[in-house]
């Protein structure tokens, strides 16, 4: 292995492993980029001032998804080796202009997406005791792993340039990924929740349920109607997630005794 082979693969492990390990409220994850990316400072400069320079303007505040970590640390490295010191001001533009666009979508591509579409799925194969739900997460961890190294090496070998061509690319994928999810979910619904309407009207020898009407007019009203009130309440200032849990508790007791809901 070639020394720059070496100082690229400590480059991206050591963010992979311990890029967020010293995250802190001052400069979040700074001192994890700094550790990241000093192999290749240390290759990059050899006069002690210089490393000195660059290295106090890598330690800087830093925060984006650990996801995306990998593609700014290319593309700034690709700077750096391309003007020396003189991208110092540039690489840290670079920093600062890429962190916040490429959070929002690591966060939508790599945690928002994977816990509905993986979480949502998993969480139904365990309900029906298939053991495969289990593998999901690990599988998704590998593909994780890959995407984030493919991302270092598009950003280390385009530099710059790549941000604008990825980006596009990434938008699309991540709008498509969006209806895939809302689809997933959607279609669990009716089998996760179970909620069934529980009056019945009769009127001489005629009886019938409110559930069989609600059937007629869409199957799955009822999680459905349960779904769309817990999104309500969750937008709701007022209202977290504990208290949102504990309120559908309530409402099933009570919609229970009352057969409203069964």
């Amino acid at each position: 292995m070639s020394k720059r082979e070496k100082f690229h693969t400590s480059v991206f492990w050591r963010w992979y492993f311990l890029g967020q390990a010293g995250w802190n409220y001052n400069k979040m994850q700074g001192l994890g980029y700094y550790y990241s990316i000093f192999p290749f400072l240390e290759n990059q400069y050899s006069d002690y001032t210089e490393l000195r320079e660059m290295s106090e303007a890598e330690i800087q505040f830093f925060n984006t998804n650990a996801g995306m970590g990998p593609l700014i640390l290319g593309v700034d490295m690709a700077v750096q080796e391309e003007k020396g010191i003189e991208a110092k001001e540039a690489a840290a533009a670079l920093k600062t202009g890429l962190m916040g666009p490429l959070a929002g979508i690591g966060d939508t591509l790599f945690g928002v997406l994977p816990s509905t579409i993986i979480g949502s799925i998993a969480s139904y194969m365990a309900l029906e005791g298939n053991p495969i739900a289990l593998l999901l997460w690990i599988i998704f961890g590998f593909i994780r792993l890959f995407l984030m190294r493919s991302f270092y090496k598009i950003g280390y070998n385009e530099g710059s340039k790549a941000i604008t061509e990825l980006g596009d690319r990434l938008k699309k994928i991540t709008g498509a990924a969006n209806i895939l999810g809302i689809t997933v979910i959607g279609g669990l619904i009716p089998t996760v929740v179970n909620a069934e309407f529980g009056y019945e009207f009769s009127m001489g020898e005629v009886s019938i349920t409110l559930q069989e009407l609600a059937d007629q007019i869409m199957p799955g009203l009822a999680p459905a109607l349960i779904v769309l009130l817990t999104y309500w309440l969750l937008g709701n200032k007022k209202m977290n997630s504990t208290r949102v849990t504990l309120l559908l508790i309530v409402l099933g007791i009570l919609f229970s005794v009352l057969n409203i809901l069964i």
